[in-house]
């Protein structure tokens, strides 16, 4: 493998751990079959199903709150020996099975509670997924071994989203799109299992060896923009606290994604027009999340990360104002470099606040945020 200078960005995926790979397409096919379903349950829930715009309410608001709930608790027992792999693995199976049971539900009611489950699953895997990969990775690498994985994860949502649209736009029925879904779920399930079973165990979070810190100069930049103290910091106290509840507030401040495309049917884009405007926007969150991982690595996260909030405010106002549709279109795509910046830089943040009980670093930092 060639060596890794500080001024260029090396080939994608340079030196990411085959764990890392491994989780990243798992990731990819979880997100195919997640975007075959979720853009359809307005239509399915209000139009198959008969139910209220109210019923789309709790449903996304229970669905949040049981994530939520879930991280929080998963990521301490995502530090006990032994229990990542478990809690990846029944995240995961739990998705798989909960879309066809959407599917098959008679009531909105059912699909709300099938919703909820699919959530708790999501719950169970993240912190611990999130602490497996800090876990395989060295440091000076981090923000391009989550980049990585971020950037599979939205690529996974393209062609879930396309083949969602052009199979309803074929006239297929919306709870037969639904079915289909468990396809690409059986995929990411058989992957995640040959996955865990090459994984080693590893124990809870720590430090890698001094070796693989002086072995990657990227690690010595990582190093340098590390807070006073993160080597004896966790998941608890001020040092790990103010950085997420920061976090935690940029999340709180930007608007809802829902509000802005709604802005862009009143700048006259037509709403056929929207599923893949929403595709598109995925295309550039998988394009721009490696080269923000690199940034990360050489730049540190907090500059990063301010960056992302930037990059957000400035395409908000952009749609403040009075655009075409081809301008309006172009500057929600903008947005899709927020999340390349950002999402890479807040995991590789808290794997440095939290050396130690990383997987409650990551379930509190996702129940938060």
């Amino acid at each position: 493998m060639s060596s890794r200078g500080a001024t260029a960005p090396p080939l994608p995926a340079a030196g990411i751990p085959a764990t890392v790979k491994g989780l990243a397409l798992v990731s990819l096919f979880n997100d195919f079959a997640s975007e075959m379903v979720y853009p359809l349950l307005p239509a399915f829930v209000v139009g198959t199903l008969g139910g209220s715009p109210g019923t789309l309410a709790a449903l996304d608001g229970a669905a949040d709150l049981a994530a939520a709930a879930t991280k929080w608790v998963s990521g301490g027992l995502a530090d006990r020996p032994g229990w990542r792999k478990p809690l990846i693995l029944v995240g995961y199976a739990s998705a798989v099975l909960m879309r066809p049971l959407i599917a098959a539900a008679s009531a909105a009611w059912q699909v709300v509670g099938f919703r909820v489950l699919d959530r708790v699953g999501k719950g169970l895997r993240t912190p611990a997924r999130d602490a497996m990969i800090a876990d395989a990775t060295p440091p000076g690498l981090r923000g391009r071994a989550f980049g990585f994985h971020r950037a599979a994860d939205h690529f996974g949502s393209i062609p879930g989203a396309l083949i969602a649209w052009w199979l309803v736009s074929h006239a297929m029925p919306v709870r037969t799109v639904l079915s289909w879904s468990i396809l690409p779920g059986l995929v990411a399930a058989l992957i995640l299992v040959i996955v865990l079973r090459a994984a080693p165990s590893g124990r809870a979070a720590t430090e890698p060896p001094s070796g693989a810190r002086q072995r990657d100069p990227g690690a010595r930049e990582s190093s340098r923009a590390a807070p006073v103290g993160h080597r004896d910091s966790d998941a608890t106290g001020r040092t790990f606290w103010a950085p997420v509840l920061a976090l935690a507030l940029l999340v709180l401040l930007r608007l809802p994604e829902t509000l802005l495309l709604l802005r862009l049917q009143d700048l006259g884009v037509a709403v056929a027009t929207i599923p893949l405007v929403w595709a598109g926007l995925h295309v550039v969150r998988s394009l721009s999340s490696y080269p923000g991982g690199w940034l990360v690595d050489h730049l540190g996260p907090r500059g990063t990360v301010a960056m992302g909030g930037g990059a957000f405010g400035l395409a908000a106002a952009a749609l403040g104002a009075t655009l075409s549709p081809a301008a309006a279109i172009a500057v929600f795509l903008s947005l899709g470099l927020v999340a390349g910046l950002t999402e890479s830089a807040e995991r590789a943040l808290i794997a440095r606040l939290a050396p130690r009980r990383t997987g409650r670093g990551f379930g509190a930092y996702h129940a938060v945020t």
